[in-house]
């Protein structure tokens, strides 16, 4: 793997190879040097802070070796990236402003692909870590990982009944916690489809009395200009003498047919007027018909007007004032609204069935993830309490307690109603007695700090086996040990070296010793600039940077024996 970093740490080369690297130097410096650059190149938060003051921009850029056909490879190239030799080149560039640029195997991606890839490529562990151990659900999270498919399967079903239960029970809570109003709107849809139904109002019905409405109102000066019209087309029978349309369109027909057989065109002109003649008829005759069936009554108007009355008042409630169409649209509406209203009884009792079937299948799961993890707290305990051993803590035992809360509105599990969530019924803790004859107790009040940092490096371990990744780099995992314990650490870690590249940033000398190569990061300052370089520690360098960390004197001839001392043991272990 290959770290570079530009801006922050000034140009700096991080190369870190295979097996065990140990990185150390001034307190904060290795950290900023490594952890941090490659966090960026995970997709970790990008901070302007970052970039120095009077810089455009930080840079980090990394070269990764992926086997092909891995996962992160995989996923790489569906992002677009491509490999180089086997190789896969990340960058991250974040800009004085604090915006922030990712390229994967020389393509543009989101900052989100790079994060999808870091569970793949790289385990990082620090202090944050080990107080996040001390949570119960991050120490259940642990045990559930262990155990993979065993919890895993039967957790993914369980989620899958805990949200149905869920929905099913907020729609039946819903119902029964509003039944109140929910009577008070039948109430209203009732009132107002019998009101509608009471009128019994027909699609069209408005439209066709305003016309209706109209003509009784005006009846007499139509019935006069029908009859007017009639008299100008047919003629008056009370005026003989006065001339019609009906008259003086046959006359001019007759005159041309007389002699339409001298000429084509006129006969067309003679056959035109006949057929105005036939229509003048038709429309005489309708008007007089018109005018003797015109209705000039004035109880048929004020029913006309009393019906629209009543539409109005319903297109006005119910229609939003637009029409008689409106208003049956609403009534289709409420009629299926109030039978969904009135079926709730017959639905409470479906969800409650429903509710009681998923509460019984849930127990069910509930009790095959406390099976699958205790079965699986045993193996990972006794896995983890044989690390410690190779961690000066021969004496210690890690157990775990896997424990249920009653409660009456919970799931049955064993026997007994208890307390259930997302992930189970069951509350996960971690355990540890740390000498023969003290009692087992929880890890956040049984365990001291130094502790706690074996137990956390003790469980990677144990993960290594059973879900490895490529890289692990540790943060100063070792903090708050020191002497014996710091030994053993560092050879555990060169153990799991052998199986995965493993980094580490540490102040203790006893675990730099066990490192295949130690990198020292060190700070320069002209008076106006800090700038921040990477050295590769070999023969007298390493002796001296080693007598540093023990005595703070790279030139004590002590320390400088006791530093020889440690590389020597390091490498006979090895």
């Amino acid at each position: 793997m290959r770290i570079r970093s530009l801006g922050v740490i000034d140009d700096a080369v991080v190369e870190l190879s295979p097996g065990f690297t140990a990185v150390t130097g001034e307190t904060g410096a290795g950290k900023t040097m490594v952890v941090t650059s490659l966090g960026l190149l995970l997709g970790g938060r990008a901070d302007a802070a970052l970039v120095r003051i009077g810089a455009k921009n930080a840079v980090v850029e990394g070269r990764i070796t992926v086997p092909e056909g891995a996962a992160a490879a995989v996923r790489a190239e569906e992002a677009g990236a491509e490999l180089d030799d086997g190789a896969l080149l990340i960058s991250r560039t974040v800009s004085a402003e604090g915006r922030s640029r990712a390229h994967l195997g020389g393509r543009s991606v989101p900052v989100g692909v790079l994060a999808e890839l870091a569970d793949e490529l790289v385990a990082v562990h620090g202090q944050t870590d080990q107080q996040g151990l001390l949570k119960l659900s991050r120490q259940r999270a642990a045990l559930d990982r262990y155990a993979g498919d065993a919890v895993a399967v039967p957790l993914t079903k369980y989620g899958e009944a805990y949200r149905r239960l869920r929905a099913v029970a907020g729609e039946l809570d819903e119902i029964v916690t509003r039944a109140r109003e929910r009577a008070q709107e039948a109430d209203m849809l009732r009132y107002g489809l019998d009101e509608i139904a009471g009128v019994e109002p027909r699609a069209g019905e408005d439209v066709e009395l305003a016309e209706e409405a109209e003509r009784l109102g005006h009846a007499e000066a139509l019935a006069s200009a029908a009859t007017a019209a009639h008299a100008a087309l047919a003629g008056n029978p009370e005026d003989p003498e006065g001339v019609d349309a009906v008259t003086l369109v046959a006359g001019a027909h007759r005159a041309l047919e007389a002699v339409r057989s001298h000429d084509p065109a006129l006969a067309v002109l003679a056959e035109r007027i006949g057929e105005v003649g036939i229509l003048l008829g038709d429309v005489a005759g309708e008007l007089a018909g018109y005018a003797d069936d015109l209705d000039a009554d004035p109880l048929r108007l004020a029913a006309v007007e009393e019906r629209r009355a009543a539409l109005t008042g319903l297109t006005r409630k119910y229609g939003h004032g637009r029409d008689v169409a409106s208003v049956l649209s609403w009534a289709e509406e409420g009629a299926q609204r109030l039978t969904e209203l009135d079926g709730d009884d017959e639905r409470i009792g479906e969800l409650t069935a429903e509710r009681d079937a998923l509460r019984v299948e849930l127990g069910g799961l509930a009790q095959a993830l406390t099976d699958a993890r205790a079965e699986a707290a045993e193996r990972f305990a006794a896995a983890v309490t044989a690390e410690l051993a190779s961690l000066a803590m021969p004496h210690a035992r890690v157990s775990f307690e896997i424990r249920q809360t009653d409660d009456p509105e919970g799931v049955e599990v064993g026997g007994r109603t208890v307390a259930y969530g997302p992930f189970g019924a069951d509350e996960v803790e971690l355990l540890l007695a740390p000498h023969p004859g003290a009692p087992p107790r929880p890890i956040a009040k049984g365990a001291s700090g130094g502790e706690l940092s074996r137990v956390m490096l003790a469980v990677e371990v144990v993960f290594a086996g059973t879900d490895p990744v490529p890289t692990y780099l540790f943060d100063e995992v070792d903090a708050g040990v020191g002497g014996k314990a710091a030994v053993e650490i560092g050879r555990r870690l060169a153990r799991l070296a052998r199986s995965a590249q493993v980094v580490v940033v540490t102040h203790l000398p006893q675990v730099a010793a066990f490192a295949d190569r130690q990198l020292l990061v060190e700070k320069t300052n002209d008076g106006s600039v800090t700038r921040s370089g990477v050295k590769v520690l070999e023969g007298e360098d390493r002796v001296r940077e080693l007598s540093r960390m023990l005595a703070g004197q790279e030139d004590s001839e002590t320390a400088r024996a006791h530093a020889e001392e440690l590389l020597a043991a390091a490498r006979a272990d090895a």
